[in-house]
């Protein structure tokens, strides 16, 4: 098993996750952004999207030693 691969990955999701909720309840305001995309389906995706795919990549980029 790939532990430090994993650490990483977790730890950026975390990272990455409290920043998107910080931007889109703080910030943006998640219902301005339904609003503007026209769907509540579309902006959770969206947002879901934003989390997991730079999260595969950090974990996909990860050196192991």
């Amino acid at each position: 098993m790939k532990k430090r691969k994993i650490k990483y990955a977790a730890i950026f999701f975390v990272c990455w996750f409290a920043l998107l909720v910080l931007l889109v309840d703080g910030v943006l305001g998640f219902q301005k952004l339904v609003d503007c995309f026209g769907s509540y389906a579309l902006v959770e995706i969206a947002l879901l999207l934003l989390v997991i795919l730079p999260t595969l990549a950090v974990y996909r980029f990860t050196k192991e030693k």
